[in-house]
């Protein structure tokens, strides 16, 4: 589809230069770099992320490497292989779809060897990679630690797999293709491999965990309340639902986009025609767009955009217009732009809406820099989700104390079976 008539059918052009399973392991490889710059850049600012994430003190703070540069040795020990994979296939197939489809094996192994690498000796970033697979095994199942078990570092990490969900979806239909009869994981990606249900279904999970870590939360404050006769500080939960109805959002946008893909679906069977069935796509996606981006801006951010608009006369003046007090970057034209930033990423599918650009989405190129831009997106958003959570944290004056959103480990897990949870350790069991 990508209308050059000298490619063949099997494969369009970006393809033979970047076939599927690449596309995986440089986005994956990139996300590593972007995490080392976030420690970085967050650390120069004196943001200690380790301690929000109450991730475990190192056992020689003088003589170990700084966090950022374990996860930038990391990333160098990720692209390596990466690259000499990359460049080996590049000179064996000379772009010709017949060698591109045969030596597929090439990317397949290089994403074998980067789940490997995880599992290399202990003495190498032992702690930092036990860390990040044990938070992913609780995460998988939408588990939450406690706040004083590292609560954050569980939801920075979900809400990433959220932006990563379509580059899982691609990893699972680059699996299938290479294992499937006659298949290969270099031919153009197909994204009914497995049935018609799959691929929409893995987009959904990381966004099902989400849910439930939100209603996890929305438990536990009713827990807590109930324990202490009445509504405390953090409320009645309803933050927690209207986070949770945000990520259910997601939901019509992946079942209409599937639906418009024809994948499973006679439109006229049911009565649903493509002009209205475009028309709910473009509804259900405007709604979990602009809900997401207020979201990001006013809860995530603690920004005071919203509240400024609404309410112009009730402002501080000594905080800058629609932000906050407490800034740790260096100046307030960074977050309006950040601000515009996100709102723009945040709608990328409008694309779709352009009479140039309608179909630009359904390219390989096209696909893929939509996933890269998204990932980038989340990026940005660390940085300062990051940030929020440490003005919130620092304004209470005590590193991992109860914020606004939490509840004392006492007061949930004494009711928490109640409502179908474990609590405690156990949650990443």
């Amino acid at each position: 589809m990508d209308g050059d008539p000298a490619v063949e059918p099997e494969l369009d052009s970006f393809s033979l230069t970047l076939p599927l399973p690449y596309r995986v392991a440089l986005i994956v490889v990139l996300g590593v770099w972007a995490w080392g710059a976030n420690l970085h850049y967050l650390s120069l600012v004196k943001i200690d992320v380790p301690s929000l994430i109450h991730y475990p003190q190192r056992t020689s703070p003088r003589t170990d490497l700084p966090h950022h540069l374990s996860t930038y040795r990391l990333a160098l020990l990720l692209t390596l292989p990466f690259s000499l994979s990359i460049l080996l296939f590049w000179a064996l197939s000379h772009r010709n779809p017949t060698l591109v489809i045969y030596y597929d094996f090439l990317p397949i192994s290089l994403l074998l060897l980067l789940l490997v690498i995880f599992f290399l000796p202990r003495r190498f970033s032992s702690t930092g990679r036990t860390r990040f697979l044990k938070t992913l095994r609780r995460v998988s199942i939408g588990g939450l630690a406690q706040a004083h078990d590292g609560k954050f570092g569980d939801i920075l990490l979900a809400d990433v797999l959220t932006s990563y969900a379509k580059i899982i979806a691609d990893l699972f239909v680059a699996l299938c293709m290479f294992f499937s009869h006659n298949g290969s994981a270099t031919k153009r990606p197909d994204r009914a491999c497995g049935g018609q249900y799959l691929v929409p279904i893995i987009i959904s999970i990381p966004s099902l965990i989400r849910l439930r870590q939100c209603l996890i939360e929305y438990v536990r404050v009713r827990v807590s309340n109930r324990r202490n006769g009445g509504i405390g500080a953090q409320g009645w939960g309803g933050q927690h639902l209207a986070n949770a109805l945000k990520y259910s959002s997601a939901f019509p946008v992946i079942i209409l986009s599937a639906l418009q893909r024809n994948l499973s679906l006679n439109h006229d069977a049911v009565g649903l025609t493509e002009k209205s069935l475009y028309r709910a796509w473009l509804i259900a996606v405007i709604i979990n767009s602009l809900y997401s981006f207020y979201w990001d801006v006013a809860k995530d951010w603690d920004l005071t955009l919203f509240s400024a608009l609404r309410s112009p006369s009730k402002t501080q003046r000594n905080i800058p217009f629609g932000l906050r007090s407490r800034l740790f970057f260096h100046t307030k034209e960074l977050y309006y732009i950040v601000i515009v930033l996100d709102l723009l990423l945040r709608c990328t599918w409008s694309l779709k809406l352009s009479p140039h650009l309608d179909h630009f989405a359904d390219f390989e190129s096209g696909i893929f820099l939509m996933e890269f831009l998204e990932v980038g997106r989340r990026w940005i958003w660390i940085f300062f989700r990051v940030e929020t959570e440490w003005v919130r944290t620092t304004d209470r004056g005590v590193l991992g104390g109860p914020g606004q959103d939490d509840v004392l480990l006492g007061e949930y897990s004494d009711g928490l079976e109640d409502f179908g949870y474990s609590s405690g350790k156990d949650d990443d069991d």
